[in-house]
């Protein structure tokens, strides 16, 4: 079923991952980590492929839990229970290991190595570009609030051509924190003004797009896409669920 939005919002806000954009990664795969040592060996940090793959992951799983130690402990404003760290941190720290001092070029092109290599697919959902231009041509606000990574998905909105129609961007990396914590939603409100009363969270995650929208009071738009995980507990607390969503339709 192809999803429309209801027209009586000023601002819509807007997951990216499974509501925006259909991808496939998969990194378990040896021939990833087999090509990813050899990229990193490029550079001097040699890793057999079983050790770059469990150095990257312990590091990911310390760097998460040092945060969680360093804002429980009161060194930071509040405790955070859902944490983001920037995986460009990892990447430093697994050259570091092996003594290689890597520029800040170096750890993104890592990364975006690593992410193309994980890739199968990535592509917008039908009527994507279409949807959100008649939206901004009718002088709404659009805003994008993705749990992600800075390194990945910048340049993956400049690939599908599609980050030029937000008023604002904002990458779960950024802040050290994602959703569903309150915290990041009101990164919209600090950072732009965005009145939650005249907006509408679009996503396709039933605990961090729409639980979490809603605990700060946003209207919810529910799209139950083939990358999402289970449906919403309560469907009647959701304002507008599309349960088969296949893709967009323009607004009328």
């Amino acid at each position: 079923m192809k999803a429309q939005l209801p027209p009586c919002y000023d601002n819509y806000i807007f997951d990216l991952y499974g509501t925006l954009v259909d991808i496939h990664t998969e990194e378990d795969f040896p021939l990833l980590w087999e090509k990813m040592s050899l990229f990193c060996g490029y550079y001097g940090a040699r890793y057999l492929p079983d050790e770059l793959k469990q150095a990257w992951n312990q590091m990911a799983q310390t760097l998460l839990r040092r945060k969680d130690l360093i804002e429980a402990s009161g060194r930071s404003n509040s405790y955070e229970a859902f944490p983001e760290i920037d995986l460009r941190l990892v990447i430093r720290e697994l050259y570091a290991q092996k003594g290689v001092p890597a520029s800040p070029e170096l750890i993104v092109h890592t990364g975006q190595f690593f992410r193309v290599l994980s890739t199968e697919y990535i592509r917008l959902y039908e009527g994507t570009v279409e949807m959100l231009s008649s939206l901004r041509a009718s002088g709404k606000k659009l805003w994008l609030l993705s749990n992600a990574q800075r390194i990945f998905t910048e340049y993956e909105l400049h690939l599908l051509d599609i980050g030029h129609c937000f008023d604002g961007i904002l990458i779960s990396s950024d802040f050290g924190v994602g959703k569903p914590n309150p915290r990041f939603f009101q990164e919209l409100v600090i950072k732009y003004g965005v009145d939650f009363k005249r907006s509408l969270f679009i996503g396709n995650d039933a605990v961090n797009d729409i639980g979490g929208a809603q605990a700060v009071g946003l209207d919810t738009f529910y799209v139950h896409s083939n990358l999402s995980n289970r449906l919403p507990e309560r469907m009647s607390k959701v304002n507008y669920p599309v349960l088969d969503f296949t893709g967009w339709a323009v607004s009328p």
